[in-house]
């Protein structure tokens, strides 16, 4: 990692920059995929699969017998795990639901609102060098919680052609309705368009790497909703003399080994820490099955030391990290300062990891800065709020001289005689 001690303010911007591909060359390549897709449907999808995957596919659909056979294969200890995050997921997340507002907001006006799910779902699986199942239930869940009729999954099969089995018993757990073997932009061009066998969704869901990003980002401008713009992963942490610098280490690399796109940042108010961290990041790396993708990764990483905690928290906001461990004494005063972050974990006792797999919340969440503006998936992502209003004849006239007048100011006159005309009857 490199390390930049007391940074100017203007040079922040440069310093917290993500590692990206170049832009124009990178959506060329999406958009070609996207659009043979949409006019070649499953044949371009099994061309696709062919030469990005290395893997003939005959049937894109995972049949009954394949979950089946993936829920005998499971260890039972795994199979065990993966019922105990999906109900500490449930739980979190049942909690989101809201029952419908209604209010009279003058006599004889009522307003409401109405909570709908949207009825056709596509969710993303990564499955390349590390099959996400844990993304199926955080996926999955609020999808079935918030009452999508349809839920489709889309994850890269294997090089024998098959899906893994943690990601079809997942699946099966939380109800998912069909599962396809597609990874990558043509996934995503499936579910946006749609093939002769996969059905077109209303909205797209899930993580991936820079080209599944793109790709999302491309597909909505043609009407397909997202749930954000969810690219490589990434971590901050904030640490000070009260961290374990192990602990510290091993969330970066958590994140680091996710691939070599991956960046971590690290933002101390102590060089000695900072070094201290660097000794255990060396000698945690050594032992890692995925050491060469994590040192990549942090070749791209950097370690800032300020020389305040204001300074400190004004460098996280500005980063805006889909992770954010804050490691220090007072570490829930600090993260109450927290204007910008996908999700927070406070002390150093709240890894990372547990976020991405069991405390409950949801690991789907906003990178590369998105998350100043964009909030992680919840039950919310998964539904569409429709209001209602309804008048008596009393509240029209309340109402009605108002309406009236503010549509005449518009030069709006046929919106202002739809009130005129119903007065004149009362």
């Amino acid at each position: 990692m490199k390390i930049i001690v007391n940074p100017l303010v203007e040079s922040l911007p440069e310093l917290l920059q993500r590692p990206v591909m170049d832009h124009a060359a990178l959506q060329t390549v999406v958009q070609a995929v996207l659009d043979a897709v949409r006019t070649g449907g499953d044949k371009a999808v099994a061309s696709y699969t062919k030469q990005f995957d290395g893997v003939d596919i005959d049937n894109l659909q995972v049949s009954t017998s394949e979950i089946n056979e993936a829920t005998l294969s499971l260890a039972p200890a795994l199979k065990e795990a993966i019922l105990l995050a999906a109900k500490n997921i449930r739980c979190f997340h049942e909690a989101q639901v809201n029952g419908p507002v209604s209010i009279e907001t003058m006599p004889g006006v009522r307003c409401w609102r109405k909570t709908v799910g949207i009825d056709k779902v596509g969710l993303y699986i990564p499955g390349g060098s590390a099959p996400l199942f844990s993304t199926v239930l955080m996926l999955g869940i609020p999808a079935v919680i918030a009452g999508c009729k349809e839920i489709i999954l889309c994850t890269p099969p294997s090089k024998d052609g098959l899906v893994h089995p943690a990601i079809l018993y997942a699946a099966s757990v939380v109800g998912v309705t069909s599962i396809y073997k597609i990874g990558g932009v043509q996934a995503i061009a499936a579910m946006a368009y749609g093939t002769e066998t996969v059905p077109q969704v209303y909205k797209i869901f899930g993580p991936g790497n820079q080209y599944v990003t793109a790709a999302k980002q491309l597909v909505q401008q043609s009407g397909v909703a997202i749930d954000m713009p969810a690219g490589p992963s990434e971590v901050c942490v904030l640490a000070d003399e009260t961290c374990n610098p192990a602990f510290v280490a091993s969330d970066l690399l958590s994140q680091a080994e996710h691939g070599p796109d991956s960046q971590v940042l690290l933002v101390s108010t102590s060089s000695i820490v900072v070094d201290q961290i660097n000794d255990a990041l060396a000698s945690q790396l050594a032992v890692l099955p995925r050491k060469n993708i994590a040192q990549q990764a942090l070749e791209n990483s950097t370690a800032i030391v300020v020389d305040s905690m204001e300074r400190a928290i004004f460098i996280v906001n500005s980063y805006a990290a889909e992770h954010l461990i804050i490691a220090c004494k007072n570490d829930e005063v600090i993260g109450e300062q927290i204007t910008n972050g996908g999700s927070v974990f406070l002390g150093n006792y709240s890894p990372e990891s547990v976020g991405d797999y069991a405390s409950g919340t949801n690991h789907t969440l906003p990178t590369s800065g998105y998350a100043r503006a964009y909030s992680g998936v919840s039950v919310d992502s998964f539904v569409k709020k429709i209001t209602y209003q309804k008048l008596t004849p009393a509240g029209l006239q309340a109402i009605g001289a108002a309406v009236e007048t503010m549509a005449a100011a518009e030069g709006l006159d046929a919106h202002k005689n739809a009130i005129t005309i119903r007065l004149q009857t009362l």
